[in-house]
């Protein structure tokens, strides 16, 4: 709906700069030929007023001539030197080449009005357009500034409010979502408490708790988004090594997941970030791996400290990603799999860019061949 609103604005913008250039372009020619008329009686009037003798009324030529106030106008002699101009603010040096350039460009674009004052005496009168035409003439210009400044602004206004509307529904579903979780996760709490109680033997158990616990990090990760984010000094390694340790006992054995660590000082390794959802991104990150692989590959992930950053690259040997699609992945609802929202990458981009001030995208894909995910932080 938003897009189709942008596009009748944009739309309605050129058809109405197109009306009113075309109409300006017009209203500029009849204006331009009404100064050639002006010019034809100045000049004529000006005729009248060499030829005059003492007993001739000048009154109608010489208020012809005043009359003109507006239009530039060089009169010539036959070899084209200035002998009279009027409306021209002459310059304070180089007077004599400054008309020079003048009447050699007017002849290129114009036929000067030619007066003959004798039948051996010609003159030749040149004009420039009016500072009132010249105006008219960047007026569609001018005009079209100011349009498509009021319709940028009205589009950015749009988007604004798209994204904000997006950002309101991302916090409330994010909030809901956490919220009708937190029930059950209460009862599984009480009941693996009852089965403490009665079965404290049961090798089951740890590994009841330890999803059980999960269940409440993703609740808490929920709750965060929209919240100004905990920022700590934290270890990446931690986080990285921790989120691969749980992610290599839930996903298929078909599935290799190893992780390369690059030999740094630890502070090269700590940045200020908020461990639940930097966690959730190296999660996301790999399941959106096993995802492109359809459960069966190989997945690297590659950390390194490279001047004042922290790198992380996740690599798979996936469906790959043709180049066209490497910002739209991140776009929400953008998926490939026939069930999912398409959430995953999306919250990666809004939790690593917006919280943590850093960068993720897509560094190289091929496709049928595999894609490498990069998040770039920056040290403490």
């Amino acid at each position: 709906m938003r897009k189709s609103v942008s596009w009748i604005i944009v739309l309605f913008a050129l058809l109405f700069v197109g009306a009113s250039a075309w109409f300006t372009r017009r209203l500029s020619m009849q204006f331009a030929q009404v100064e050639k008329q002006r010019m034809e009686i100045w000049a004529e009037a000006t005729r009248q007023l060499v030829l005059a003798d003492e007993n001739t009324d000048i009154t109608l030529y010489s208020s012809i001539i005043e009359a003109n106030t507006t239009i530039p106008v060089y009169m010539t002699d036959a070899d084209y030197h200035v002998i009279l101009t009027r409306n021209v603010q002459e310059p304070k040096i180089n007077i004599e080449e400054f008309y020079a350039r003048k009447i050699a460009r007017l002849r290129n674009e114009q036929t000067p009005i030619e007066v003959r004052v004798s039948p051996q005496v010609t003159q030749y009168i040149f004009y420039e357009e009016s500072n009132l035409l010249r105006q008219l003439r960047w007026f569609p210009w001018v005009q079209m500034l100011v349009v498509l400044s009021f319709m940028a602004l009205i589009v950015t206004y749009i988007i604004t409010s798209y994204r904000n509307e997006q950002n309101r529904v991302w916090v409330g579903l994010s909030k809901e979502t956490a919220h009708q979780l937190g029930t059950p996760i209460s009862s599984l709490n009480g009941w693996l408490e009852l089965l403490k109680t009665k079965y404290p033997d049961d090798e089951l158990l740890p590994d009841i708790a330890t999803d059980v616990n999960r269940l409440q990090l993703v609740a808490e990760r929920f709750s965060r988004i929209g919240s100004s984010p905990t920022l700590m000094p934290t270890d990446m390694r931690k986080i990285v090594e921790e989120s691969v340790t749980y992610m290599r006992t839930r996903v298929s054995n078909k599935v290799e997941i190893e992780l390369t660590i690059d030999e740094h000082p630890a502070e090269a390794y700590t940045a200020s970030v908020d461990a639940p959802l930097m966690e959730w991104v190296t999660e996301n990150l790999i399941k959106n791996a096993v995802d492109a692989m359809n459960g069966r590959g190989w997945i690297g992930l590659h950390l390194t400290a490279s001047g004042n950053n922290i790198i992380l690259d996740v690599t798979d040997t996936g469906r790959g990603i043709e180049r066209k699609r490497y910002r739209q992945v991140f776009r929400p609802g953008y998926t490939t799999k026939t069930r999912g929202w398409g959430l995953g990458l999306s919250l990666c981009k809004r939790i690593v860019e917006q919280y943590h001030r850093g960068k993720i995208f897509v560094h190289k894909s091929v496709v049928s061949k595999g894609t490498t995910f990069r998040v770039i932080l920056k040290q403490k």
